[in-house]
């Protein structure tokens, strides 16, 4: 049987269920929003500890990237993400997410090549090298006293 797309699209609105659009956008835009104002709070707290603004901006990057990873590694973040959709996938915590993610599922498979080949992968190795790169580069930098 040949069903034509308006058939098809008929025949699917019948039978799916229903998708709350208006509720699904307003927990999209609190959650996403919710990361962000975290993230002005961080800033705050680190500016007003006598920071400068590029170094409290930097911490409050590193200190979103660990919380993700943390909610991640917990099993949180994936029942945030189920409600939140969208919303969740804030840049820096959605790719915190996503890295650490790849890496508990192929822990398995070894350092190599589950977890570290897994990373690299889904996160994509200039993304991934760049992040490296910017810790040890910082904390070198931070060592040194500059």
């Amino acid at each position: 049987m040949k069903m034509t797309a308006e058939e098809y699209a008929r025949r699917v609105k019948q039978v799916g269920p229903r998708s709350p659009l208006g509720s699904d956008c307003l927990w999209a835009f609190c959650v996403g929003g919710g990361i962000c104002l975290l993230g002005e709070v961080l800033r705050g707290w680190y500016l007003g500890m006598g920071l400068e603004a590029q170094l409290a901006g930097t911490l409050t990057s590193c200190t979103l990237i660990v919380l993700s990873a943390l909610l991640t590694t917990l099993g949180l973040y994936q029942k945030l993400a189920a409600r939140a959709g969208a919303g969740s996938l804030v840049p820096i915590t959605g790719f915190a997410n996503a890295v650490v993610s790849a890496a508990i599922e192929f822990k398995p498979e070894g350092r190599v090549c589950g977890t570290g080949a897994k990373m690299f992968t889904i996160a994509g190795p200039v993304i991934v090298y760049g992040t490296l790169a910017a810790v040890v580069y910082g904390g070198v930098l931070w060592l040194l006293g500059g």
